[in-house]
């Protein structure tokens, strides 16, 4: 099979991890546009031997990037309280959690996707999952007993 013909078949993963990650400065839409656009741009540089999965999902973790960098503040969109807390974490910890609960990676997949130390995985996860349990306890009106 094709490159671009598995591109093609990832690209409702690519999706569903764009409108996760999706901010109201970012259009998801938006983000697979730049996604695909910055992989064929740099087909070149893909290994066959390469998940192409892990590979697409580093090039959207390249677009993410450069779009939070450019982006301008935006009308907050309509959300549940579970996508507004997810919404709320700093940008490395919601990509880490959602590349392992959405995506279902490994954290060495996670790793390498990010280009980063999976230890360093292993932190923001951890920091991510503990900031929505506090933040969706406070939501509940639960407070922590310690």
């Amino acid at each position: 099979m094709e490159v671009h013909d598995r591109v093609t078949q990832l690209i409702p993963h690519l999706r569903r991890y764009a409108r996760a990650l999706g901010t109201s400065e970012i259009s998801s839409d938006e983000l697979v546009r730049a996604t695909l656009e910055r992989a064929q741009a740099q087909l070149d540089r893909y290994s066959p031997e390469a998940d192409l999965r892990i590979w697409l999902f580093s090039q959207m973790h390249h677009s993410y990037i450069a779009q939070l960098r450019g982006a301008e503040a935006a009308a907050e969109l309509e959300r549940s309280d579970f996508e507004r807390a997810i919404a709320s974490l700093p940008p490395s910890h919601r990509e880490i959690f959602l590349l392992v609960t959405l995506e279902d990676l490994s954290y060495q997949d996670v790793a390498r996707t990010l280009e980063i130390p999976i230890g360093t995985v292993m932190s923001r996860l951890s920091r991510a999952r503990e900031k929505l349990r506090l933040l969706l306890m406070s939501q509940a009106g639960l407070r922590l007993v310690r």
